[in-house]
Order: C-alpha cells, then structure tokens, then sequence
C-alpha cells in the first residue's frame, strides 16, 4: 500500500477517529486505526466493541491496501508534522513509513486481521439541525450521572415522536430536558422510538457535528446489539445503546404554576460563584426569594461567611430554599437566554421538599429547555 495525502486533512481525520478511544484499552489491537486506501480514497476508521468513528478524505493512492496502526501515536505524529503532503507505505518488513517533508517515521502494523468488523447502521433514520442538536447536548448531557453503579443513568434518553426529538438526563438530583426539530423524511408514524446514549459518546458527536449542517441520525440492530449512528460531512460516529429502563422523570415536569421569580442569568451567576466560595463542596446555599429580589446566605469552615442580593420579580409568596450552587450554575449556563425563570413546584406530600423548575424567560415561544433541581434540606 502507498498514498500520499494532504498533511492536515490527515491530521484532522486520525484525531476525529481516535478520539472516543478510551485512554487505555485492555485489547492492544483495540488502540489501532484502521486505514483503506482505494480509488474513492482514503477511509480511516477506530473501533472499541462499545463506539466507533469513520471518515473518508481524499487522496492520492499509488497502490491500494489495508493497514492497521496505533491510532493515538500516529495522531499525535500527524499534529506536529511540517507543513508539506504526507506519503504513507508499507515498508519491506510490514512496517509502515511515514515520510512528510525531511521528517520520517517507522511505525509498527498490528494484524488487520484481528480488528473486529466496524458496525454498519440502515435502520430508520431522520435528519436534525447540526446547530440546534449540538447546544441541546450541551444543554442536557451534564445532568446525567457519572457513577457507573446505575448505568442507566449515565446516558441520554434520546425519544423520536413525530417533528421533535427530545433529549433527556438525569442523576437522580436534577433532569435536565430539551427538543429539537426533527425531520423524518415525511414518514408518519404513532410509535415513539427510544435510544439511551452513553453522554460521553453524545458530547463528542455534539462538537464533532457542530457545524455540520444537518445530522442523519440512524437507528439499528436488535438485542443486545442495538446501536445508533450519526453522520455529516463524510463523518460517522456509532455507539452501543445502554441497556435498561431509563426513569420515566417527564411527569416529574408541572404542567403549570404561578408561583416564581425571573432573574437576570448572568447576575445570578455571578453572584453565586462569589457566595459559595465560603462553602463546603457539598454543602447548600441558602436562596431567599421576596419581592425585593433573592438574597444568598452561605456559611463555611473557619467562621467565613457571605452574603449577596440581586434583583429578582417575584410572582407569589416569599420562598427560602437550600440548592446546591454548582448544580445551579450548570443550569443557568444551559439557559441561553438573558432572563430565567426559576418556578417554585408544590407536591402533595408536605413532608417532601419540591423541585424547582429552570427555564429561560421567553414571551410567546413554547420552553424547549426545562431544567428540574431538587432543593437540599437545610439545617439552619
């Protein structure tokens, strides 16, 4: 095998493979990058069993072949390489050189044959605005949890019903909710389809695809082999579908209430980062919300103390609740929106302290982004 190709058109394909390999690998052959060279070009492609990423780019190929090759190493040797084309061949000993400019580098191949078959997707499929999709994922995909013990819960719950698709995360603590348009090519169907996606794969393919125009998402297999894809720009991603029930937390969402508080987003940030520097990291700040604004209270270790007030309209009565503030500051950054809505909710067992629910203050345009946070107990 032997082509020649553009040398940061290369460096750009290794990265977008590799980067959903997991630092290490327990099967070596795993850490490999496969690489097609053929008449249509070049198709590079990295695989661990759980996701997998797969482009194609153009170039120049002298002689056609398959070889496999450590994926991180040769990323990593793409990036710092001079600024001249890149020619790749296979050496007299199986080994693969790489030659760019006066740089030149002898890279072991690993056995093409062992790399496990790249999973091919042609389930149903449907398109989304790259834009849009990528801001819901980080929008939501925070709010999923990061223990391993629930895996359930580690995902994003993706749902198709009709012209929208939600996305939806949690960690137990908090649920973090947003639609998007979707566009199944004018097929009509009643039944929802369902796809619980592990968030670290999801936020890749969010700034992978981010300024793709649109994403075709696709859903294939069955069993324990269910999996999804994403494709733009000569650019696939797969991943492996969590198995499980994810918790039906919509009905956790009201459906109307008039009791809350709008407050300008980029304030009560700020002022909530200053008041919880005092704190213990998992301990609660203190929110008093009156219709002369929302003050903050938080006491520390060593008798450190602080307090802060901003404006606030408040419809309703006065509220005093403990929320934890980092919890609440990945809220307000998802807001996207000048002004918050932040509704006191009200449950029917008064021994259970209820959600608050985040949204951004808009007039006339339906919430695509709804943010559920659960107020801490507070002991003073």
């Amino acid at each position: 095998m032997k082509f020649h190709v553009n040398r940061d058109v290369f460096s750009e394909a290794v990265s977008f493979v590799v980067k959903l390999l997991p630092q290490r690998n327990p099967q070596p052959i795993l850490a490999g990058v496969l690489i097609e060279a053929s008449e249509e070009g070049l198709s590079l492609a990295a695989f661990d069993y759980e996701a997998s990423a797969r482009t194609t780019i153009e170039a120049t190929v002298d002689e056609p072949g398959t070889i496999l090759v450590h994926g991180r190493l040769l990323s990593e040797i793409a990036s710092r390489l001079p600024n001249a084309p890149i020619q790749i061949e296979v050496g007299e000993d199986d080994g693969i050189v790489l030659s760019c400019g006066s740089a030149r580098f002898t890279l072991a191949s690993m056995p093409v044959q062992e790399y496990p078959a790249i999973p091919e997707v042609s389930g149903e499929s449907g398109l989304v605005p790259a834009e849009d999709f990528a801001t819901a994922i980080a929008q939501v995909a925070f709010a999923a949890s990061r223990d391993d013990v629930t895996p359930v819960l580690t995902g994003v719950q993706l749902e198709v019903a009709g012209s929208s698709l939600s996305l939806v995360a949690t960690d137990r603590y908090r649920v973090a909710l947003r639609d998007v348009k979707w566009d199944g090519g004018g097929v009509a169907t009643d039944e929802s389809t369902t796809a619980l996606v592990p968030a670290r794969t999801l936020t890749e393919v969010g700034k992978t695809f981010a300024h793709s125009g649109d994403i075709q998402v696709s859903f294939s297999g069955s069993g324990d082999r269910e999996i999804i894809a994403f494709t733009a720009s000569n650019k696939t991603v797969t991943s492996l579908l969590i198995k499980g029930n994810f918790p039906p937390v919509r009905r956790l969402f009201p459906e109307q209430t008039d009791h809350y508080a709008v407050v300008n987003t980029a304030e009560l940030a700020e002022a909530v980062r200053r008041v919880s520097l005092v704190l213990d990291r998992s301990a609660p700040l203190r929110f008093t919300f009156t219709e002369d604004g929302v003050s903050m209270d938080a006491s520390g270790t060593e008798q450190a103390r602080a307090t802060e007030s901003v404006d606030a309209t408040l419809t309703g009565e006065d509220v005093t609740l403990g929320l934890n503030p980092q919890y609440l500051l990945e809220a307000l950054g998802a807001v996207k929106s000048e002004f918050a809505r932040i509704t006191f909710t009200s449950s029917d067992n008064a021994n259970k302290l209820s959600p608050v629910l985040i949204t951004p203050q808009t007039s006339g345009t339906p919430e695509s982004f709804k943010y559920l946070l659960q107020p801490n107990l507070l002991l003073r």
